[in-house]
């Protein structure tokens, strides 16, 4: 491998390294104006439900919390605020972000946010073998296990998208 061809290691991968869990770090051509998961699907020649993304919500009781759903699917507000503990939850707004997660649009990764916030996966993440969710940068995905990655994040399950 040359030198300009290596990945870089994100915190995240460091974050999995430590813990022993095992993933490859799989690269995609970063459009700017299409962050959407179902680019990111079709560079990777992936089913767009195989590709998840991870949304950061606030929480009218319990404040932030996570939820990693299939890339063409949209989280159900009511169904996050019910598994949540709260009445009603929203979406943060993308400038709360960076500060929230240390992390930008594209590139927020369920591991190695600021702090850990409690985390909602859908449920179809564990009828596959490996999933992708973002390593952490735009342009980087994860490929995992994802009941290694739902161990490692504390994260529950759920029905947890429109239907």
């Amino acid at each position: 491998m040359q030198k300009k061809d290596r990945i870089e290691k994100t915190n995240a991968a460091r974050l999995l390294d430590k813990a022993g869990i095992s993933y490859e770090l799989i690269p995609y051509e970063v459009d700017e104006n299409d962050l959407a998961a179902g680019h990111i699907a079709a560079q990777l020649d992936e089913p767009l439900d195989q590709v998840f993304k991870t949304l950061v919500l606030s929480g009218d009781r319990t404040g932030y919390f996570v939820c990693v759903v299939p890339g063409g699917a949209e989280v159900d507000l009511k169904a996050a605020a019910k598994i949540s503990g709260n009445k009603k939850c929203d979406l943060i707004h993308m400038k709360d972000l960076l500060p929230v997660t240390g992390y930008i649009r594209g590139g927020c990764s369920p591991v190695g946010m600021k702090k850990p916030f409690p985390t909602y996966f859908h449920s179809s993440a564990l009828d596959f073998p490996y999933i992708y969710v973002s390593a952490g940068v735009r342009g980087l995905q994860f490929r995992i296990s994802p009941a290694d990655l739902i161990g490692y994040v504390k994260a529950v399950t759920a029905d947890i998208i429109r239907q």
